[in-house]
């Protein structure tokens, strides 16, 4: 019997991935929330199928994920994300072709296709992803200084001191939606895919000084 490990830490996107496994005949499914846990479970269950959507998860790189993926080399694996970088799309694909991508705005087929493909060890990417991979000069090539406005300079810094989209609203007397644009804009600038990069670039940029968490 074929074993999905869900490793999506937000609740309507669990329902929705349970209900389209069913359909393709996998009955087990565990959830998992960090990534101790899902190492954990690969360990119990190494040819599992793992839904991850890495930009709710706690890697601190892409490299840190590659690394997970092939010590349990019996797994196969869907990135399943609103938001995923060309930079990191190039990236994952190229240093292993098995995985697949799609995402969390794509059609209900092409959910299903990716789930259905990969359930049976064919790997699956999006049109988004492929016209990435077709793409012949990458937005990261040749690429300027990426050049932050001085309020996304002020958001990138208060999410590197761990603050939540809710909190910089409260204490910056802005909307949650204001909050969350920067958030995503500063996201999409910097090609980064989770808070993790977002801190080490805010820490190069000279935004943000680890010594702060200490005042």
């Amino acid at each position: 019997m074929k074993i999905c490990i869900l490793a999506d830490n937000q609740f309507i996107t669990n329902e929705g991935i349970s209900a389209l496994l069913t359909r393709t005949g996998i009955e087990h499914i565990v959830r998992v929330k960090t990534m101790s846990e899902l190492q954990e479970k690969l360990n119990v269950y190494p040819g599992a199928l793992v839904v991850l959507d890495y930009t709710l998860f706690d890697f601190i790189s892409m490299q840190q994920m590659l690394i997970v993926k092939t010590a349990a080399g019996e797994s196969t694996w869907i990135l399943f994300s609103n938001e995923l970088g060309e930079t990191f799309i190039r990236y994952v694909l190229q240093s292993d072709p098995t995985i697949s991508i799609v995402m969390k705005n794509d059609s209900a087929t092409e959910v299903m296709a990716a789930l259905q493909n990969t359930v049976f060890g064919i790997p699956y990417v999006c049109e988004y992803a492929e016209q990435i991979l077709e793409n012949e000069n990458p937005s990261g090539a040749d690429a300027t200084p990426v050049n932050l406005t001085a309020s996304e300079k002020i958001i990138l810094h208060e999410i590197a001191m761990g603050k939540t989209t809710k909190e910089i609203a409260y204490e910056k007397n802005l909307s949650f939606h204001t909050v969350n644009s920067h958030r995503k804009n500063i996201f999409r600038k910097l090609e980064i895919n989770n808070v993790h990069e977002a801190i080490k670039y805010a820490i190069r940029a000279g935004i943000f000084d680890v010594a702060e968490y200490y005042i």
